[in-house]
């Protein structure tokens, strides 16, 4: 089992206004509850109401131009139309990761619109083709030998996709073949603008426009949306088509899914879920749906591509190198091609699994030999790793070591071909960053020391002589040696505290109006205290045509106190003795089987139960829960404490019998003892108030105010609008004599008012508030009102 952390963190559990809440469940009526979904979105900063709306409905959204990268993309734009109109060979330069595959069938789907697609044994040939550079032998970005080969095509303009921001030197060398290149991309800057006919990078705006943060084919995308809107008359196919890639490409890059990026993914979802519904034959992207199938998702989901598409497309490249093939499977029509080169892609995603795994084995054996206490970075390197595996596992190391992770393959001969690589030999690998460490600033100050490198603050690729690996290993270290992060391992974070018996439809369809998520919005993590885990087993992976894999999940059943039914659950790449015996702590994430039609839940993390490790705040007021105890509840009058008998509507009249409990000093301090609400509809009230009015006015009787309020169990502000609405129907309210409080009703005929349907309107709205705001205060857990609480007395 791994190493225990010192302690875990729990987000705060303040709750959001009841108002910020009321809004929420307007947006989703359907739910029973929207609670933990908007404690959620008010943790991670959605705290109005408009930002609110357009955070969980695109329809909301109003998305950037495309011409908002300025003058740009209108050179862009004017170049391809030169090249349309010249009949010139335009290469689309896409990368090997699934950001770079999807751009480039985006750029081809979408470019295909406006040029003839370049296909095998074409006569005469198109005008546009792609271009995928080998992962193993050529790495990203644009290279000479490369720009070479499409110079003898023919070529006269590049498009790049993903990658080429700071090929100075390699777009000069094809600017000096007579071939022009257009960048499009999302990584860092170079220091000096290239010369090129024009470069799209979202890292020229502003960190917060609304485009800033799109990942390589969202970017793709916006070039592509720019063309159909300078030449609407020339697309036969809608532009839309193409969203189901963008949302693959920009889920699997693990961007801030913030601003457009949020908005193309959620409506890149429903596409590819629309699509994913039609019978194979119907489907417009029959590789992709192929795809689905053999990781058994339903394209619904963003955790469909994050643990389904995206590392089946990722894994091609890192096994084979050549990931061409891809753009076919994504752009394809043909069923029967497309099920072939998803099996592909299937059969190298298990290869991958079995590599990533003994890799993962063999850096932990390394570390195992090192002083970690010393160690701000982790620089490590073996001439059996597969370079295009390590980027996974320096992910994982980085974040199970709580340090920024480079690691490196020494091997001198070519995986795929076994030819010699370089002289002298050199060491490639990926490196990931952790915490707020900007990786690609800690590797460009070792510049002098590199072959190449690229990338951005998170994540980068890298080669260097391998006789220069000691020197950069502690040019590195030293670079971090006065960061307080560079050492700090980084302690499972759960945003919220939930019972196993919670863990269903109800939660999971709440917690789906969070989705997508990704960085800056991660999947919420589910903190489970004192569990049980019983059926614990390990089952071994094999791939597609059932050859064991060294790849393994452990299985299990998932209890508590809450219910006696537990809830089936999984842990990846762990064994079950990693499961600790006993009474446990856990952070899962809930999600749906589709196969198995059930709920279940991916285990985080796990750790024997330390209540002193994660503990709230010591009260500093008491408070006993007894609101759905009502038989406990008669026990109260005996009890020396504040009771708080009836509902209250605001967290306001909470914090007034907090306060008067602390004033009086009572030794249990405060109980909740109010009774659950009535399931009364609005129009049911309405009904009952006219019931007594023409009661009343009947009897010649009178009523008090107070006497109608406890009655119909509503507000003195609600009442107010009830006797307004009464009044504009036809009945007279009036004081029953000068002293008394009553109040008299006689019914009289009047002709049709049309202030009437105005005024039921708002004493229905006034009725809905205030039930939302009785159920809201009745389901908050204790726990949430004990925060309030210690706010309210301190």
């Amino acid at each position: 089992m791994s190493e225990p952390y010192p302690s875990w963190i729990l987000a705060p559990q303040t709750p959001p206004p009841v108002e910020f809440v009321q809004a929420l469940h307007q947006l989703f009526k359907e739910l029973k509850s929207v609670r933990h979904a908007a404690q959620l979105l008010w943790n991670r900063g959605v705290q109005e109401i408009q930002p609110l709306s357009a955070f969980v409905n695109p329809q909301f959204v109003q998305p950037a131009s495309p011409f908002e990268f300025g003058e740009q993309m209108q050179q862009a734009v004017n170049r391809l139309q030169q090249a349309r109109e010249c009949q010139e060979t335009v290469a689309i330069w896409g990368d090997f990761d699934a950001d770079g595959i999807t751009a480039t069938a985006v750029l081809w789907d979408g470019l295909g619109q406006f040029f003839p697609q370049r296909l095998q044994r074409d006569n005469p040939p198109g005008q546009l083709l792609y271009y995928i550079p080998n992962r193993l032998s050529e790495s990203h970005g644009l290279n000479q030998a490369g720009i070479e080969r499409l110079a003898q095509t023919g070529t006269t303009l590049i498009i790049t996709c993903d990658t080429g921001s700071t090929n100075l030197a390699e777009v000069e060398y094809a600017r000096n073949l007579g071939i022009d290149v257009i960048i499009t991309d999302h990584h860092t800057l170079p220091s000096q603008p290239p010369p090129v006919s024009a470069i799209i990078n979202p890292r020229y705006l502003d960190e917060q426009h609304p485009l800033y943060h799109l990942s390589g084919v969202a970017v793709a995308y916006k070039l592509v949306e720019a063309l159909y809107q300078s030449l609407p008359d020339v697309p036969q196919q809608p532009l839309s088509d193409l969203l189901d890639l963008v949302a693959i490409g920009l889920i699997a890059d693990l961007v801030q899914l913030k601003g457009d990026c949020r908005y193309l993914a959620q409506l890149g979802i429903q596409r590819l879920q629309a699509d994913f519904q039609k019978p194979a034959a119907a489907r417009r992207r029959p590789g992709i749906g192929r795809l689905l199938e053999l990781c058994q998702k339903n394209g619904d989901r963003p955790t469909d591509i994050s643990f389904g598409l995206g590392p089946r497309i990722n894994a091609v490249s890192r096994i084979q190198g050549d990931a061409s093939f891809c753009v076919e499977l994504l752009t394809s029509r043909d069923l029967k091609r497309c099920s072939q080169l998803a099996e592909a892609a299937e059969l190298a995603n298990a290869r991958r699994k079995a590599i990533q795994k003994e890799v993962i084995q063999d850096v932990k054996a390394q570390l195992a030999q090192l002083d970690l206490s010393t160690t701000r970075a982790i620089v490590l390197a073996d001439s059996q790793w597969p370079a295009g595996i390590l980027g996974l596992v320096a992910s994982q190391i980085a974040q199970e070591y709580g340090r920024p992770t480079l690691l490196l393959s020494t091997s001198e001969i070519e995986a795929n071909t076994g030819h010699r690589l370089e002289t002298p030999p050199l060491a490639r690998g990926s490196a990931r960053s952790v915490g707020s460490i900007d990786l690609y600033q800690l590797v460009k100050s070792q510049e002098h020391l590199l072959h190449r490198f690229g990338g951005h603050p998170l994540a980068a690729g890298l080669s260097l002589p391998i006789e220069n690996l000691p020197v950069f290993s502690e040019a590195i270290n030293q670079q971090l040696s006065n960061d307080p992060e560079g050492g700090v391992r980084l302690a499972p974070q759960a945003d919220l505290r939930v019972t196993v018996a919670e863990l269903g439809k109800d939660l999971f369809r709440e917690l789906r109006i969070l989705e997508p998520c990704g960085m800056g919005n991660p999947v919420p993590k589910l903190l489970i205290e004192n569990c049980r885990f019983a059926n614990v087993w390990n089952k071994n992976m094999t791939d597609l045509r059932g050859k064991k894999v060294s790849y393994i999940k452990t299985e299990f059943m998932l209890f508590d106190d809450s219910t006696e039914e537990g809830v089936r659950g999984m842990w990846w790449g762990h064994y079950k003795e990693d499961i600790p015996s006993g009474e446990c702590d856990a952070i899962v994430e809930l999600d749906y089987n589709p196969v198995r039609s059930s709920y279940e839940v991916r285990l985080v993390a796990v750790r024997q139960s330390d209540r002193a490790s994660l503990q709230d705040a010591p009260p500093i007021l008491e408070i006993l829960d007894w609101r759905e105890q009502t038989r406990q509840a008669e026990l109260l009058p005996i009890l020396n404490c504040i009771r708080v008998q009836e509902t209250p509507l605001s967290w306001d009249d909470l914090q007034a019998e907090f306060r008067l409990a602390q004033q009086q000093q009572k030794p249990l301090a405060l109980a909740l003892a109010y009774p659950p609400p009535t399931p009364t509809s609005p129009q049911q009230v309405w009904q009952q108030l006219l019931g007594l009015a023409k009661y009343l006015s009947r009897t010649g009787k009178s009523a008090t105010r107070q006497q109608l309020e406890e009655k119909l169990g509503m507000t003195s502000p609600t009442l107010e609008l009830g006797l307004q609405a009464l009044k504009d129907l036809g009945i007279a309210i009036a004081p029953a004599d000068e002293i008394s409080q009553s109040l008299q009703m006689q019914w009289q005929v009047v002709q049709s008012n049309p202030e009437f349907s105005v005024s039921l309107s708002q004493f229905l709205a006034a009725i809905q508030e205030e039930q939302f705001r009785r159920q809201y205060f009745f389901e908050v857990p204790v726990k949430a009102i004990q925060a309030i609480a210690n706010q309210a007395v301190i």
